[in-house]
């Protein structure tokens, strides 16, 4: 194999040139992937709490006869 860079015949295995330094291998670029979003706890609270609120008032007006 030859160096890109100088033409210098250099090992299979190299990853630089003994000669000029020149990187032998390309830089492997892994895609960017954009983290998860994750939701809060205090969204799930929140929307616990409305839900017991709300059975609470539906309880209260069944039980006044409203």
């Amino acid at each position: 194999m030859k160096c890109r860079e100088c033409g210098t015949e250099i090992a299979e295995k190299a990853l630089i040139c003994f000669r000029c330094g020149a990187s032998v291998t390309e830089a492997v670029h892994k895609p960017y992937v954009a983290p998860k979003k994750k939701r809060p706890i205090i969204v799930y609270v929140i929307f616990a709490v409305l839900v017991l609120v709300a059975l609470l008032l539906m309880l209260l007006r069944s039980a006044t006869g409203v």
